[in-house]
């Protein structure tokens, strides 16, 4: 089992069983629908389950503190990541310790070449994770907006 260790945090995939929590215990209709599919795609590759599990953010005394996922690995070497943190811990650099952490393993795996991530063009916040993790523009808009990428 892959488990990423920082000075505050742990990170590691999610079981199915702590997939399908997550799905139950969630109010919001668009999360609860990207846990599904984040879900699904494990299941259908389950030997690259670590590319489409969401993955669970603790601190080290286990209390959780958000998630994120990558959304599979792309044939040119790209993956993207997504994360959240719960409001009550977010504004304690939770994010961007856990997106640097998750970040340096995925570029160290055979095959990656960039990780790409995308925000709402008003979720500054969510941006200065990404530029404060090495991430840079990348002059192009998603579905959510702007596109930020951070090669090796």
């Amino acid at each position: 089992m892959i488990q990423l260790e920082t000075e505050r945090l742990k990170i590691y995939p999610a079981s199915k069983q702590q997939m399908l929590r997550l799905i139950d215990a969630q109010t919001d209709e668009d999360l609860k629908t990207a846990y599904r599919e984040m879900l699904q795609g494990a299941s259908d590759h389950p030997e690259q389950w670590m590319w489409y599990a969401a993955w669970m953010i603790e601190r080290q005394d286990g209390r959780a503190v958000g998630d994120l996922c990558f959304k599979g690995c792309n044939p040119d070497g790209s993956v993207e990541i997504g994360y959240g943190i719960l409001p009550e811990h977010q504004r304690h650099g939770y994010a961007a310790e856990a997106v640097e952490a998750a970040v340096a393993w995925a570029l160290r795996q055979p095959g990656v070449t960039r990780v790409e991530a995308e925000t709402q063009p008003d979720n500054k916040a969510s941006q200065r994770v990404l530029e404060k993790c090495g991430f840079v523009p990348a002059g192009t808009v998603g579905e959510e907006g702007p596109r930020f990428v951070k090669t090796p």
